[in-house]
């Protein structure tokens, strides 16, 4: 990124204007990313096809072996949840580092509670809410319309979940048909003007705040939904300068040789959508973002 996008992003984390977007790769040493994580399914249920790294898909074919969303969700979750969250205090933890600064609203895509968690030992009193993209998820009305969902501040945030949660398996957006099912829904949902989907709270994060895109491949299709799908269907979005870390498009996703011309073809695509872009993991997105901000006072 250019010195001007990281003073801009700076001065948008120090004040609380910004919302950030966390992604798989921002459990980098303690959880794997949504490649690994679907290479590793992929072996285990015999996948014949030659993308395994796509998550989506290897998933909907262990759906169909398995015969049963539900059950392929709580396995998952179980999986999930043995595996213990980050170690917080490591040089570069993206969770913590993102925790310290007065954000009232943060956004995920990941089913782990990591970024609450780093909230409470950032001595703040964060509220979790899961989007109910289907009619099994039960919208929070309590913390949106009578608590603190409805003012969410520096010390009393809100992490919003946008494809599920471990604690609620049904609620986990895994499969292709959970994707475009998710995204359907939320075009209906905003076509009815629904304020369940996406609550005034979290729509007012989304349009008048620029984003941070924390730990997305270009290649995934969580975040190809995601931008694609939800960010492009809110015009205002597009008045802002937006960040993406992104992890660099290496090995299977380029040809040999053709790394940087695959990162100037998609710096090219993401600068047409407003987004600056640092290549390169959440980790090191943190440690730069330390070196420049300089001794914590």
């Amino acid at each position: 990124m250019k010195d001007s996008d990281w003073a801009r992003l700076i001065d948008q984390l120090r004040t609380g204007d910004c919302t950030p977007f966390i992604g798989s790769g921002a459990g980098e040493g303690t959880l794997l990313t949504n490649a690994e994580l679907s290479r590793t399914w992929a072996a285990r249920y015999d996948y014949p096809f030659a993308d395994d790294a796509d998550l989506a898909r290897v998933m909907q074919y262990a759906r169909d072996l398995l015969g049963d969303s539900t059950t392929l969700k709580q396995r998952l979750g179980h999986e999930l949840a043995a595996m213990g969250p980050p170690d917080f205090t490591a040089p570069g933890e993206i969770h913590a580092g993102i925790a310290r600064f007065p954000i009232p609203v943060f956004l995920t895509t990941n089913y782990d509670d990591f970024l609450s968690r780093a909230l409470r030992g950032s001595g703040k009193e964060p509220s979790a809410a899961i989007c109910p993209w289907h009619e099994g998820v039960p919208y929070d009305r309590d913390l949106f319309e009578r608590g603190a969902g409805m003012r969410p501040d520096a010390n009393r945030p809100v992490v919003y979940h946008l494809h599920g949660s471990t604690r609620v398996p049904s609620s986990i957006v895994l499969t292709e048909d959970d994707h475009i099912e998710f995204l359907v829904h939320m075009t209906t949902a905003r076509a009815q003007n629904n304020r369940h989907v996406i609550p005034p709270i979290i729509l007012d994060a989304l349009a008048n705040r620029p984003l941070l895109f924390l730990g997305y491949s270009l290649h995934e299709w969580t975040f190809r939904v995601l931008f694609h799908g939800l960010i492009r269907r809110y015009p205002a979005i597009g008045r802002r300068r937006h960040v993406s870390v992104q992890l660099e498009p290496l090995g299977e996703d380029v040809k040999p040789g053709a790394e940087l011309r695959a990162k100037s073809y998609l710096a090219r695509y993401f600068d047409g959508w407003e987004v600056s872009v640092f290549w390169g993991t959440p980790r090191q997105f943190c440690e730069e973002l330390e070196q420049r901000m300089g001794p914590r006072s």
